[in-house]
């Protein structure tokens, strides 16, 4: 009788870890790609990823946080991937074969096969010296070396576009030095002194950057209100391309550690979660409304997706939503402006 009992109670739990991995394996994967952990980008990415997969049955995404966006979205439209970041300012380059993309073949096809989730704040590029470096504003930049993010990647370009906006100087011509690293070795680099500038985006206050400041004091470049005023480099650099944007780091933000003279004014972006076009309306559907649906349940306990808006995430950006995306949209009421429409 305990032997009849003890195989009973196995041939149960068997039963109930069958249909446990049958369910799993129903569950349809998904491939997302997102920049390097310790920037908003992948904190916003990763939550996004991990929101979904906690609050609904059919999908479960895994998401490899290596390389630059501006290679993920390439490998999107060749459908190697499903979900990836991209941005405004990327796109613009890949429609039209500029910057990175200018030895791309079939550019505008690979284009086409890139539909938008949903826009965010990649948040204010924040331009960090160490506070006895004698870097005290972006024109002392010159001859200094400088890691403006990975080479090739839409936060290299962007930092560089700022730098050469704001000053007129520009790495491409020697006047500071380039620092070739990725995201985790640069941050690693630059606490070790090995150069003398790091420039990282995120939305302030940004969590790297009270990393920095617990064991060094540290100085944030940019302009001031009255420098941005009548800088004009600065002013067309911003306003240059859809998807860039005016930051302001208010002084103060982040203590004592970190030295602000003022209110630093540089320069900020947009950028998104993309989908591939043939990917399905009823999945595109269920992932954004599953996400959307589960933020009203956490901004609480998570202040940074107070910045994550339904308005902003349809704004025009130079790419259409994905059908499934503008079906949630409109569902619940939210303008969909012409230029985000889907086609």
């Amino acid at each position: 009788m305990k032997y009849h009992r003890t195989l009973t109670l196995v041939g149960a739990l068997t039963g109930t870890l069958a249909l446990a991995a049958t369910a799993a394996s129903a569950q349809e994967k998904l491939k997302m790609a997102t920049i390097a952990p310790g920037t908003s980008a992948y904190l916003t990415m990763t939550t996004f990823a991990n929101l979904v997969n906690q609050n609904q049955k059919n999908y479960n995404f895994t998401v490899d946080a290596t390389g630059a966006a501006t290679k993920h979205g390439i490998e999107l439209a060749q459908g190697k991937l499903d979900y990836a970041m991209s941005s405004p300012t990327v796109h613009f380059f890949l429609k039209n074969k500029k910057a990175m993309y200018k030895k791309l073949k079939n550019h505008a096809v690979l284009a086409k096969n890139i539909k938008l989730v949903m826009w965010f704040p990649y948040g204010q590029y924040h331009v960090v010296t160490y506070a006895n470096s004698g870097i005290k504003t972006l024109k002392d930049l010159k001859g200094k070396k400088v890691f403006l993010g990975p080479p090739g990647g839409g936060a290299w370009a962007g930092a560089r576009g700022w730098i050469k906006g704001a000053t007129g100087m520009d790495v491409k011509k020697g006047d500071y030095e380039n620092v070739k690293a990725s995201w985790s070795s640069a941050f690693q680099g630059f606490q070790d002194r090995q150069f003398d500038v790091y420039i990282n985006g995120g939305i302030a206050p940004y969590p790297q950057i009270e990393q920095l400041a617990l064991t060094n004091k540290i100085r944030l470049l940019g302009l001031s209100k009255e420098e941005y005023a009548t800088n004009k480099g600065a002013q067309g650099y911003v306003n240059g391309l859809t998807g860039r944007e005016l930051g302001i780091i208010k002084k103060g933000t982040y203590g004592g550690n970190v030295v602000m003279d003022h209110d630093v004014y540089t320069n900020a972006a947009s950028v998104g979660i993309v989908v591939r076009a043939d990917i399905s309306v009823e999945q595109v559907y269920l992932v954004t409304k599953t996400f959307w649906e589960a933020v009203k349940k956490t901004r609480a306990s998570t202040p940074w997706l107070a910045d994550v808006k339904l308005d902003y995430a349809v704004q025009e950006g130079g790419m259409p939503l994905h059908a499934g995306a503008q079906k949630y949209y409109e569902e619940i009421g939210i303008a969909v402006p012409k230029g985000s429409r889907a086609n």
